[in-house]
This record gives structure tokens, sequence and C-alpha cells, in this order.
């Protein structure tokens, strides 16, 4: 699996992260994998990552894409603090089958299975597209877009990816006042689609666009959507898109 691999490491690592990221490192000292964001002050998504306890020190789980900036700006936050931050070389595995021995829960929804650090398996031939579609899970790179996604609309908080009542942390006053909104007007959402359209095409309702099309699979797709527009009957292209707030 292509992963990239950065270790926080020194006095209370955990601790250090706490005041920069989405969700709370405190389950790290219970064992547990910890999905979370690093955040613009403006709220916006940079990066998504897996935090993985490793002894004393924390590792970070990130897509390779995103990898140098997001060490880069780690280091910018690091100051004075007595915190290490390296690449490490691990290899990353996951599966939906059995757990091997080590491997961690997926913390964003228990169909996505487990990941294992530090031993290369081979692939158990999931589709994993399929699952992320099925299950309405974005991807570094392809939902999720640097300084253009936010979290709470990529669907963040029903993948345990944000804690709301951890302390200060960089962006959390705007998510915070996104979610006391009575209703997101954006959002990821699972639709049906009949036919295809390549990943990025707009969505349109009647002749208003009304969102985006992403990751398609097995008759249905990640799309964003204005939800206050969006209609039960919608094309992107030549791929007609069906979809209700019920299933949504």
């Amino acid at each position: 699996m292509d992963r990239a691999i950065i270790r926080v490491s020194g006095k209370e690592p955990a601790k250090f992260l706490q005041s920069l990221v989405s969700n709370d490192t405190g389950v790290l000292a219970r064992g547990q994998l910890v999905y979370a964001a690093l955040l613009t002050p403006q709220g916006k998504y940079l990066a998504d990552f897996f935090l993985v306890p490793d002894g004393n020190d924390v590792l970070i789980d990130v897509s390779p894409a995103l990898a140098e900036d997001l060490l880069k700006r780690l280091s910018m936050y690091k100051l004075r603090a007595p915190i290490t931050l390296s690449r490490d070389d691990m290899p990353v595995s996951r599966g939906t089958g059995p757990a091997p021995d080590g491997a961690h829960a997926d913390p964003r929804h228990p169909a996505l299975g487990w990941r294992l650090y530090g031993q290369a398996l081979p692939d158990d031939g999931t589709d994993w597209d399929a699952l992320r579609v099925a299950h309405c899970v974005p991807e570094t790179g392809i939902e999720l877009i640097p300084n253009e996604a936010f979290i709470l609309e990529a669907g963040f908080a029903r993948l345990n990816g944000v804690d709301f009542r951890k302390g200060c942390y960089v962006g959390q006053e705007v998510t915070a006042r996104m979610h006391h909104k009575t209703a997101l007007r954006k959002g990821l959402v699972t639709v049906g689609i009949d036919g295809k359209a390549p990943v990025g095409t707009t969505i349109m309702a009647a002749e208003k666009p009304v969102g985006t099309v992403y990751t398609q699979a097995g008759g249905q797709a990640i799309a964003s959507l204005r939800l206050d527009r969006a209609a039960p009957e919608m094309r992107a292209a030549e791929a007609r898109i069906v979809w209700s707030a019920d299933r949504g």
C-alpha cells in the first residue's frame, strides 16, 4: 500500500499534536488508531491522516502526495517544542478479512477493516473504491482537495475524524461554527449513477450546476452536492444521477 509515514518523537508527541489536529489524540494511549485532519486557520482541509501509537512515539500515516507539505507545516508549528519529526520507511498494509496480530481497526467505518504497520502483506482483493462509495468515504486527492474542502462537508463527523469536545486546534473555530448550524448546505453523499462520467464532472439539475461527481463503482458514486438545490434526478455529462435526501 502506497503510504508515507512521519514519525513524531520526543516529549509528549500526542500532546503536541492535540493542539493542531481535528481529533482527540488522548485515545492513542489506549492503543487506538485516530483519524484526523490538519486545517488552515480558516478551517479548510490541508491533509487527512491516521495517527498510530508506536511505543512512546506517534506515527502519522498519510498520502505520499501530502507528506512533504505536512512535514513542513508540522515543523513550522513545532517551534521550540522538544519534538522530533522524521520520515520513516515503514510498510503499511490493509485488509477486510481476519485481522492479523498487531493490526488496528480502521476508525472511519467497520466495513473498512484493518490497517497494519511494519509488515507488507499481499493485497487481499478488496474493492476499496466500491467500499468507499457505498459508505461515502472520501479519498485524499479525489474528494478531499487541500485548501478547498471543509471537513464537515466531507463527512468527518460521521467518519470519526473530528472531536467537538476537545480544546482548541488550528481551524477549530470555523469548524465549530459549521457544526452548530441547523444544516449544511453542501456535502458529500452517495448517489445512484446510470452511465459513467469523468471524475470532476459537473452535476446539473435542469440547467443549473448543483455539484460534482467523483469516485464511481457498482452503479453508485460519491458526489458533492448543493443539498438545497439538488433534485431527485440530475445529469453529469451523459450519466443520469439519482439522489434522495433519505439515501444521502
